[in-house]
């Protein structure tokens, strides 16, 4: 039996992953941070925030994106062909599958 494909929970995991990696802080360090700053948060999840296991809420992005001193958009998938079908399965999955194009 095939197992079943677990599709992504959000969009921002692997740019959050790349960005804390980039400046050097393993997610143990980040979690830290993100305690210190105020929101209670594991390893292991932001392990799976980063492995787009888990939903993000837009306020959660936003204090990510404080806690790793960079702009909000900087999450979000870089622009282009790929970034775009990405989103707009995304947007399908939470729309039950309508599209209002």
């Amino acid at each position: 039996m095939a197992s079943a494909k677990i599709l992504p929970r959000n969009i921002a995991g692997p740019q959050i992953r790349r960005l804390r990696s980039q400046q050097g802080i393993t997610q143990q360090a980040f979690a830290e941070r993100c305690q210190r700053m105020g929101w209670d948060i594991s390893r292991d999840t932001l392990a799976k925030v980063e492995s787009q296991m888990r939903w993000l809420s837009d306020f959660e992005l936003a204090f990510l994106a404080e806690a790793l001193a960079v702009p909000l958009d900087l999450l979000l998938p870089e622009r282009g062909a790929v970034a775009q079908q990405t989103i707009r399965e995304f947007v399908g999955r939470l729309s039950g599958g309508r599209s209002d194009d």
